[in-house]
């Protein structure tokens, strides 16, 4: 399926593409020939990515101001992006947002964070997928996730609360889509770790060292859909694969042998962890 999807006959959607983890990745799509349609919701942002990604090989380009949240926007889009080449091959649900939140801070920051990051990947596939199974063609969905939506860290329960929807639907969607029959549609979760972005610099200019770019991601995304895999678990320069493996060990763990919730934080099972990290 991957091996027929990734090339130059394919078309590409990206949902926040005009920065960060979603340009690059509609970057490494043009790069591979395909005509790639990149949505953001921030019109200034989209200026000149239609010659950038021309420049970096696609066949054709296309920008087009939407907005994940709202169900219409992402159907107007779809319709746009059919009526111009005929309709999606990949679509990558990837805008997301992280202004924080807290258990019971602002409800609007909850509203904002679950209508974008956890109801725009529900919007963007159910905008999306049925005519990419009508059509009968190799396809595949990719929705952006969070090592936060699998360990569930404290400190931010509202961006935790969605990528775990996600990780949940996208898993869902696999399975759907496997058994319904004329699909020709694979499903992927990307799991990108510290990537240096607008999404997380927090006033910062200059790259941390533990950070990867946007590019570095956006390659090993490209290699690993080249690998067939569902779960994308991206590394970074401070956090290896094995201790990413070691964490979701450890947490799935705390419902194995019932230890308190997100015990890896609690200081009763503090040397406990270590040294299961260790191990």
């Amino acid at each position: 399926m991957v091996d027929s999807v990734l090339n130059s006959e394919s078309v590409a959607v990206i949902t926040g593409g005009a920065a960060g983890i979603g340009r690059a990745i509609a970057l490494e799509f043009a790069a591979l020939g395909m005509r790639v349609v990149v949505a953001d919701n921030r019109a200034d942002r989209l200026t000149g990515i239609e010659a950038a990604l021309k420049a970096a090989g696609a066949q054709d380009a296309m920008a087009q101001v939407a907005d994940v949240a709202d169900p219409q926007s992402l159907a107007a889009l779809e319709q746009a992006v059919a009526e111009r080449f005929g309709g999606t091959d990949i679509l990558v649900n990837n805008a997301g947002i992280q202004p924080g939140s807290a258990m019971f801070g602002p409800v609007e920051a909850w509203e904002a964070v679950l209508d974008t990051n956890l109801w725009g990947v529900i919007n963007g596939t159910r905008a999306f997928g049925p005519r990419m199974i009508e059509r009968g063609r190799p396809g595949m969905i990719v929705n952006t996730g969070s090592k936060q939506g699998i360990t569930t860290p404290p400190g931010d329960p509202a961006y935790n609360v969605a990528k775990a929807g996600v990780k949940a639907y996208t898993e869902a969607l696999a399975h759907e889509l496997r058994n319904t029959d004329g699909a020709r549609l694979s499903a992927h979760l990307l799991i990108p770790g510290f990537v240096f972005t607008e999404l997380n610099s927090r006033g910062r200019t200059e790259k941390p060292a533990g950070a990867w770019t946007p590019e570095e991601l956006a390659a090993f995304f490209i290699e690993r859909l080249k690998a067939r895999d569902f779960y994308i678990l991206c590394p970074d320069n401070d956090v290896t694969r094995e201790l990413d493996q070691k964490r979701m060990a450890w947490a799935i763990g705390d419902i194995i042998e019932n230890r308190p919730a997100l015990s890896r934080w609690h200081p009763d099972y503090a040397e406990t962890f270590e040294a299961f990290i260790r191990s």
